[in-house]
């Protein structure tokens, strides 16, 4: 069943031309730099320090190493992160 819901989100995003990431609950990863990150469709912050943040995401979480992290912003699903950034993780 899960196999054909998802299966019929990407055929009618494909159709009404819409964005994967709006259909399928991708998350939208938005790097300006190497000094801002923006994260839309995440579950939550699982562990944050200036040097390490971990979000929890809808199929697996994000890692994000650097110096001088801030979150500058944070909703429900979207996070905005500001600092030296020196690589991101992505485990699904």
């Amino acid at each position: 069943m899960r196999r054909l819901t998802r299966k019929w989100n990407q055929f009618t995003a494909k159709i009404l031309d819409l964005p994967q990431d709006v259909v399928t609950d991708l998350p939208r990863i938005t790097m300006i730099g190497n000094v801002q990150l923006y994260v839309e469709n995440h579950r939550g912050v699982l562990h944050f320090s200036s040097e390490n943040l971990k979000l929890e995401l809808g199929k697996g979480t994000l890692e994000v190493f650097g110096q001088q992290l801030v979150i500058r912003a944070i909703l429900s699903e979207e996070v905005f992160i500001e600092g030296i950034i020196d690589h991101v993780k992505y485990m699904p």
